[in-house]
């Protein structure tokens, strides 16, 4: 009997008490917040691109239809989506590479430096065809050089010839701009 009694007494203080289940529950989904929370800060720009980039296209489909992101979307942004997919799978790996570093610059921009880079592309999209590469080559040229040396090339008397004020006060708004690294190293942010 005591035995008896004893056992039971053993296993009353083995069960919880009404009502541990629910904190059990509410700590493992805090737990599970938690965990979401981490993972999309860890999230980066380019991410999914970089993990499927080498994956057959078809496979890339099944992974992006897979998704819970994806299906989060509205229909037009997935079409949206599938598209971009196909042009980055038709540009040559080294293209491939800058737009993923270009993605990754372009995460780590402030809100006012998006929004400035956007104003700038406007801009530069303005401009007749070849004024707009000479801008794009001076801005490659210009972002291989260290900050001081891009700001006296772009007081030079070479550039004031060369380029109008509209076309320096891009090449200036872009120099200020973080910028990726250039080809070979990396490149400019575009949404």
């Amino acid at each position: 009997m005591i035995l008896a009694l004893s056992s039971a007494s053993l296993s009353y203080g083995q069960r919880p008490h009404p009502g541990a289940g629910q904190q059990e529950r509410r700590k493992e989904q805090q737990e599970a917040r938690r965990e979401r929370q981490a993972a999309r800060q860890e999230h980066h720009a380019g991410d999914w691109l970089r993990r499927y980039k080498d994956v057959p296209p078809d496979q890339q489909s099944k992974a992006l239809q897979n998704d819970p992101q994806f299906h989060r979307l509205p229909p037009e942004k997935q079409q949206q989506l599938v598209q971009r997919l196909q042009r980055f799978n038709s540009l040559p790996p080294q293209q491939q590479q800058r737009i993923l570093n270009r993605m990754e610059t372009w995460e780590h921009l402030t809100p006012e430096q998006k929004q400035q880079a956007r104003q700038l592309f406007s801009q530069l999209k303005t401009l007749p065809p070849e004024r707009r590469r000479m801008v794009q080559s001076a801005v490659q040229d210009l972002r291989q050089m260290p900050p001081e040396q891009r700001q006296q090339v772009l007081e030079s008397e070479r550039f004031k010839n060369t380029f109008s004020p509209q076309e320096r006060g891009l090449l200036s708004g872009i120099s200020r701009l973080p910028l990726a690294p250039a080809e070979g190293q990396s490149e400019t942010p575009d949404e």
